[in-house]
């Protein structure tokens, strides 16, 4: 901010003596524009000091994709969206055949197992529980009796959720590919971390009677921000945060309308 062009000092009218034209009369005074030194950057130094940014849902060192930031007014904007308690996205890797001490492929390896047992459709089975269970927690946690109208209604807008503390809830997922001994899914949850998500494959492995450790957990989807949104690093410049600024105000204003009102 900084670096780029500086608006032009602010000007003020002076009466300053009049150049003295040789004849040894009187000097009279002319009006004229100059600039305020208080605005030259010499006198005042920079313009931004110091800038307030946010961090929305965290990912650790170990994830991967899509992080929002909020920068001033956008700090708000991002407790607003905090409690709107939306869906987040993730494609999560996994190997079968071994176990970790903190579920990634990256720990401590404390044992192997065999996994040719395994198909995706034995695979799919766990998910489709994980999912059912996952649904059922769901309901109980978002206080809406099941019965009425208004649950009805937020069934139909996609709304029905906990708003307010639960534990991590997975409202949806699915095998994206399996070629053995790796797998790969999506999972769409509410209050996770992505620990949580690690040890999910882990367990997964364990119904399978074998074991999985994660290789992969990136974020595609963070509310209403997709991966289409993000910056890449060589991307962080003025011009390329300002345009990502503006290009989500109005999913953002129209997400918070629709459910917080």
């Amino acid at each position: 901010l900084n670096a780029a062009p500086g608006r032009p000092p602010r000007q003020h009218v002076r009466f300053l003596p009049a150049p003295d034209g040789g004849d040894g009369g009187a000097t009279g005074l002319v009006a004229a524009r100059v600039p305020v030194l208080a605005d030259h950057p010499l006198v005042r130094g920079p313009r931004f000091r110091r800038l307030k940014i946010g961090a929305g849902h965290r990912l650790d060192v170990k994830a991967s994709g899509v992080f929002v930031l909020g920068i001033g007014h956008g700090n708000k904007l991002l407790t607003d969206l905090y409690n709107c308690h939306l869906t987040k996205v993730y494609t999560v890797g996994g190997l079968f055949g071994k176990a970790t001490d903190d579920f990634s492929d990256t720990g401590k390896l404390v044992e192997k197992t065999t996994f040719d047992h395994i198909t995706r459709e034995k695979l799919e089975r766990i998910l489709a529980v994980i999912q059912g269970t996952n649904r059922k927690a769901l309901l109980m946690h978002s206080n809406i009796d099941m019965k009425t109208q208004e649950a009805y209604e937020l069934a139909v807008k996609g709304l029905i959720r906990p708003m307010g503390k639960s534990p991590p809830i997975i409202t949806a997922i699915r095998c994206l590919q399996f070629t053995l001994p790796e797998f790969q899914l999506e999972i769409h949850c509410l209050h996770e971390t992505q620990q949580y998500l690690r040890k999910i494959v882990h367990e997964i492995g364990l119904e399978l009677k074998s074991s999985a450790v994660c290789t992969q957990v990136r974020r595609i989807r963070d509310g209403v921000f997709t991966l289409d949104d993000a910056l890449l690093r060589r991307q962080w410049n003025l011009q390329s945060i300002q345009s990502a600024i503006w290009g989500c105000q109005l999913k953002v204003k129209t997400e918070l309308e629709k459910t917080l009102g």
